[in-house]
């Protein structure tokens, strides 16, 4: 048995794929989602081989969705399926399963599912993000995808081959490069220090401090700019390079 995700925020739209995959041998339906977090969800649990996938969501949508489920340890294959034809080129060109215009047919479904099935997990890693930036990150943790708002992440913070991404409540560890969140979400994060992204929404002020160096078996001591920031005790180092911040913040 094939199972298989339904992902569409509208409940007809849903009851309708499920009356179609009723007259498709060897498909079962483990769930069905109303939204990219709860798909999410539900994918966690049931490792599906396929998800229908519309794209034009609230909260989270299709595209990004998709971009998450492909961290998962066994990736499902995703098809899309929407009432809008403007993102068909993009779909195809990001190496798509199938593309499925509303209406869909039973034959364009079964067709689809044919594809699915036949499609290693291996070529669906091409899959890139369509939308200007994501709303969440996908943490991989003990087996389970988490997604965390980006609008929650107080700092991220580069440490050997991992990114440090700090929120109010926890430390997770992301494994991707802090240039590439920096081109993604340099609107709304500044670099401070050569090793640190911070959000500027959490950036209380700055003060000098006093930071003691050891070098050489010699202790010393400089007063060096640091940013006192929203929800947590720690605070970031603004580098010399990055000084002139701190005047125009």
């Amino acid at each position: 048995m094939i199972k298989l995700l339904i992902v569409d925020d509208e409940a007809p739209a849903r009851k309708r794929l499920r009356e179609l995959l009723s007259d498709i041998h060897e498909i079962n339906i483990v769930a069905d989602a109303k939204n990219g977090q709860e798909a999410l969800n539900f994918a966690n649990e049931n490792l599906p081989d396929i998800v229908l996938l519309d794209i034009r969501m609230p909260i989270m949508d299709g595209i990004e969705t998709a971009q998450h489920l492909q961290k998962l340890a066994k990736p499902p294959a995703v098809i899309f399926t929407t009432a809008y034809d403007a993102y068909a080129l993009q779909a195809f060109d990001l190496n798509a399963v199938d593309y499925l215009l509303k209406p869909i047919r039973l034959e364009r479904l079964q067709s689809a599912i044919q594809k699915a099935r036949a499609l290693m997990p291996q070529q669906l890693e091409a899959l890139a993000p369509l939308s200007p930036q994501r709303t969440h990150l996908s943490i991989s943790e003990r087996g389970r995808i988490l997604l965390i708002p980006v609008t929650e992440v107080i700092y991220f913070r580069a440490e050997l081959k991992y990114i440090t991404v700090r929120t109010a409540e926890k430390e997770y560890l992301l494994e991707e490069s802090l240039n590439h969140l920096e081109q993604e979400f340099g609107k709304i994060f500044i670099r401070l220090h050569r090793n640190c992204l911070v959000a500027q929404a959490f950036i209380l002020g700055y003060e000098k401090r006093h930071v003691s160096h050891d070098a050489e078996g010699l202790l010393s001591s400089e007063k060096q700019w640091v940013a006192l920031l929203k929800n947590i005790p720690d605070t970031v180092t603004v580098s010399r390079r990055q000084q002139h911040l701190i005047r125009t913040n």
